[in-house]
């Protein structure tokens, strides 16, 4: 694990255009709540410092609430550029369009942006990239931060049922599942922050 400072690696960069990195300097902000150990390895990854990433953070929450800002999917396009592919999605009985960006820091995932009726911007979040394996998911062992998205965890226990999140860009499911030694099922509270796993609580201890 590499030892945490304060000002991180280098220098802070210099300002410039939002780019891909600022964006997973912004996904990795949100996680670092529930596991700074995780995002400061990524962080060093990047060969950004702590700077950097509140600044990505400022810089993303400044657009999102400029008066004459660009529409959601608009500002995704000007940040990530061009989608790697888009999809037909259907959602009941809507007809909705998937846009999928690669992330690097995660190169089985994908940042996806599910556009409704009139490009209204429905979801945004990270899921497994089509065609890469998922985790095996068995038991509450497996259930490891990082290690899967809401829908996979959604399958692999269901029935689970969705809970409000506790902030924005989070996402909360209630499920039971087994443990490894005993297969005796518990009730979990799975925590996902831009829809991936970041802790797992047991309501009943």
């Amino acid at each position: 694990m590499c030892a945490s400072s304060a000002a991180g690696p280098g220098p802070s960069r210099p300002p410039g255009p939002f780019t891909p990195l600022d964006f997973q300097l912004v996904l990795l902000r949100r996680m670092a709540d529930h596991n700074p150990d995780l995002v400061e390895d990524a962080r060093h990854e990047l060969g950004v410092s702590i700077a950097d990433m509140r600044e990505a953070n400022r810089r993303w929450q400044a657009m999102l609430h400029a008066r004459k800002g660009r529409a959601a999917v608009s500002r995704y396009r000007s940040v990530l550029g061009a989608p790697e592919t888009t999809a037909p999605r259907k959602i009941g009985d809507l007809e909705c369009e998937a846009l999928l960006w690669p992330v690097p820091l995660w190169p089985d995932l994908r940042f996806e942006v599910l556009l409704g009726p009139n490009a209204a911007v429905w979801n945004e979040w990270l899921i497994r990239a089509p065609g890469a394996p998922g985790p095996a998911l068995r038991t509450v062992a497996d259930l490891t931060p990082w290690s899967c998205t809401v829908d996979e965890a959604a399958r692999a226990f269901a029935p689970a049922r969705p809970m409000e999140g506790t902030a924005p860009t989070r996402w909360r499911l209630a499920f039971c599942a087994p443990e490894a030694a005993t297969g005796e099922r518990r009730r979990c509270v799975a925590e996902f922050t831009w829809g991936l796993l970041q802790r797992v609580s047991f309501p009943d201890g």
